[in-house]
């Protein structure tokens, strides 16, 4: 049995909520909460196995709430938000950098075409965030000063040639947003690559996504679209229910093919077709999340010559994907979120003095 804590301001939407979960077999609410203080003192009492949390509260919003929860007695959180306006919802990512797991869209009430779809996936959701372990964050994390990388030399070619590389890709799913948050952050503006993200989330919240990380990186974000080349140094995230690949000459393209792994966008669906386009003058990093996606394509990756991050499990939130890929032998590299940002620099000055020498 699952034990929940409801944390919602509204008590018609707190019962909602509660009537929704309580119908699944094998979850119990065992508390609520109206607001954060109510929360932290909830979490004390009932010591839940996943908290739903509310963002706009009084007295204590949910993302106060969710750090000090994380400092104190980490617990899986799934931030529930009733809006859909992107530009509202950057503020739930503000919680997944204190330690949420995830985030989704209340569900749809009785009688909405979309109510029984919405509420499996919160029930799913809570299902699958009860499996996490999560750890302590320490109070200092948030006074972290910026950490300015050194680059890493790649030399991974026969005769000890630096790699040279045309694009980067990266897949992530639980944990990932503040993982690529970090990553980006600490690219220069005059990063030299474009950058392909692949990022399991729940519908609805990519645009919100996508301006959360352009609040912190010097790079260009977009949600990518369909036809448009690649433009170096600017990032591009796989939208909502489209598979996403490149085509030769730096071309994107979406596609409504079916799920690959049970999801759509795929990381193994990106990662294979710059398997197919770029072969060694691609880098693949498969990020923190849960099951296997790209792990298998990582390895073919490899085999091409492409240079292949894992990120490490002292730094993942759930190290499925990642130590899928390393069960593989399909990493080249092993390493924590700061590092690989180290070694894309590197690779980004593999380009540029291969460009200064012609």
């Amino acid at each position: 049995m699952i034990n929940v804590l409801v944390v919602e301001d509204s008590s018609v939407v707190r019962e909602f909520l509660i009537y929704i979960l309580n119908a699944d077999p094998g979850i119990r609410v065992v508390g609520s909460a109206s607001n954060g203080e109510e929360a932290i003192e909830a979490v004390k009492h009932y010591r839940p196995d996943v908290i739903t949390m509310d963002i706009h509260m009084p007295k204590m919003d949910g993302i106060e709430a969710t750090r000090l929860i994380m400092e104190t007695l980490p617990t899986p959180i799934v931030i529930v938000s009733a809006s859909s306006d992107p530009h509202e919802n950057t503020k739930t990512f503000r919680a997944m950098e204190a330690g949420a797991l995830a985030v989704m869209i209340r569900p749809a009430g009785i009688g909405d075409p979309d109510h029984e779809a919405s509420v499996r996936e919160l029930v799913q959701t809570v299902i699958l965030m009860s499996e996490v372990k999560v750890v302590r964050r320490w109070p200092q994390a948030r006074y972290r000063s910026a950490i300015v990388p050194t680059p890493v030399a790649v030399i991974d070619k026969p005769g000890g040639k630096p790699a040279q590389i045309k694009v980067i890709a990266m897949g992530a799913s639980t944990g990932g947003p503040p993982v690529l948050q970090t990553i980006l952050a600490l690219l220069p503006k005059d990063f030299p690559l474009p950058v392909l993200i692949v990022q399991h989330i729940a519908s609805g919240f990519v645009m919100s996504f996508v301006e959360w990380l352009a609040q912190s990186s010097s790079l260009p974000m977009h949600v990518a679209a369909h036809g448009e080349y690649m433009v170096p140094g600017h990032v591009y995230v796989a939208p909502d229910e489209f598979q996403m690949k490149v085509e030769h000459g730096g071309k994107i393209v979406l596609a409504k093919d079916e799920q690959e792994n049970g999801l759509r966008p795929s990381v193994s669906y990106l990662f294979r077709s710059l398997a197919a386009v770029y072969g060694g003058e691609a880098a693949a990093v498969l990020l923190t999340g849960m099951g296997r996606d790209g792990a298998e394509e990582l390895r073919v990756l490899k085999a091409k010559g492409a240079v292949t991050i894992a990120q490490d499990k002292e730094s993942s939130v759930v190290h499925g994907m990642p130590g899928e890929a390393i069960k593989l032998n399909a990493a080249t590299y092993v390493l924590a979120p700061e590092k690989i940002a180290a070694v894309l620099i590197g690779l980004a000055a593999n380009k540029s003095n291969k460009e200064s020498q012609r």
